[in-house]
């Protein structure tokens, strides 16, 4: 079916600025080309494999008023990657959708009152699914990503960025279980009670997991929950590859070799990864993909901007509309610096040739910053699928790399707390 890949490959340059819907829509007007036949085969292909993101900020659009997740948004006017039509535009059947929290100081009362932001994140995304159930499904095990992508619904898995939320009662994390979640990482931009962040500026505080975090592995580990690496300092990946039972995954990562961030991995920490059977997901936020010109005017703009957001938020969807139309004067006034389609690509191909197809996927951070220039929203998904062909990567592999290796991962860590459950206990026998 494939067999004309090299004729297609020559315009994969020119077609990274174009997206999925674009693509489609031109192959449609050119219906006596020659290459028709060869892009609807394509097409075709990526439709047919089971496509996952394994981090969707896209709950933090689902708290906003008047937001709807099943109608079409722009990018450049609503700052938007991931809704119903885009998903299906792009072939993309779902993946983790992400409670993320903002951090505030380690404090009892700021733990209670970042709980119950974490439990609305938690509950919208339940709402979406409750709200249309012939478009979306709640997943709660591996076996459930196949069954749901071939009822043609969307799959929605949930996941934990940044466990501040939990406080210091580990037990919150089973209750968070019981709402679906099946991914997990400790920490986000700041160290906190569990771990070290990558890029705290204030340097380490536990020098990798504290008591604590290991506590959280653990339970993690015994629930069946997947174990995320992503934003943790190098040494906090350190201690998961040490304590953890069951693979980790960087749920949305970058090449340190490409680009030196902290919040990017090194190459031989790459290869320990996939030798455990652990995974990367690489990620489009395009300050981890290459060093991005400073702008403190646009900074203190934006600064200025989610304040005001953060101190309540609009109420109404004519308050939500009013901020976007601010964010939209910031971007006019100082435009935003960005990577490209190529430069993401940069880390996506070196990743793959160190790790191995088995151990590689896509964690774009749609929602989260994510998005390069030709690679703006989930519609354009299609272009990787394209390239990595072109790249001389199997159909097996781009079905490992889109979706597979995550399943596995799970099942890895369903596997796991299932024998706990299993194992016979342990007599004791009485000694003289």
């Amino acid at each position: 079916m494939f067999s004309r890949f090299k004729s297609v490959a020559l315009a994969t340059t020119a077609l990274a600025f174009v997206s999925g819907a674009a693509m489609a829509q031109e192959a449609a007007d050119s219906a006596t080309t020659p290459e028709t036949e060869e892009m609807s085969d394509l097409r075709a292909f990526h439709e047919s494999l089971l496509v996952l993101d394994s981090h969707l900020d896209t709950p933090a659009l689902l708290v906003q008023p008047g937001f709807d997740i099943t109608q079409r948004y722009s990018t450049d006017e609503d700052y938007s990657q991931v809704d119903l039509p885009r998903m299906k535009e792009g072939g993309l059947d779902g993946g983790f959708w992400v409670i993320y929290s903002p951090q505030g100081p380690l404090t009892t009362k700021a733990y209670q009152t970042i709980r119950d932001t974490a439990l609305l994140r938690a509950l919208s995304i339940h709402e979406m699914v409750a709200g249309h159930p012939d478009e979306f499904e709640l997943a709660l095990n591996s076996e459930d990503a196949e069954r749901i992508h071939e009822d043609g619904k969307r799959i929605v898995y949930i996941s934990i960025e940044n466990s501040y939320p939990l406080g210091e009662d580990i037990s919150m994390l089973d209750t968070f279980y019981k709402l679906g979640v099946r991914m997990v990482g400790p920490v986000h931009f700041r160290n906190n009670q569990f771990a070290d962040s990558a890029t705290d500026i204030a340097g380490p505080q536990w020098d990798g997991l504290s008591p604590l975090g290991e506590e959280l592995v653990k339970r993690a580990n015994e629930l069946g929950m997947i174990v995320d690496a992503s934003h943790a300092h190098d040494m906090v990946f350190d201690d998961l590859m040490e304590l953890s039972k069951t693979p980790i995954i960087l749920s949305h990562s970058g090449s340190k070799a490409i680009y030196d961030h902290p919040r990017n991995i090194d190459d031989e920490r790459l290869k320990q990864l996939a030798e455990s059977g652990g995974l990367i997901q690489v990620n489009s936020y395009g300050g981890y993909v290459r060093e991005l010109a400073n702008n403190p005017e646009r900074s203190e703009a934006l600064r200025a901007l989610y304040a005001e957001m953060d101190s309540g938020g609009p109420k109404t969807a004519e308050a939500y509309q009013a901020m976007l139309a601010k964010r939209r004067e910031v971007d006019e006034k100082y435009p935003p610096a960005t990577a490209t389609f190529e430069e993401f690509l940069e880390h996506l191909l070196h990743i793959l040739e160190i790790a191995g197809p088995e151990h590689v996927g896509l964690g774009a951070d749609w929602d989260g910053g994510g998005g390069v220039a030709g690679m703006e929203d989930v519609s354009d998904l299609p272009l990787i699928t394209y390239r990595l062909l072109d790249e001389g990567y199997t159909e097996e592999d781009l079905a490992n790399i889109w979706g597979l290796n995550l399943v596995r991962l799970l099942k890895a860590a369903e596997d796991y707390a299932a024998s706990l459950k299993e194992a016979p206990p342990v007599e004791e026998t009485e000694t003289e």
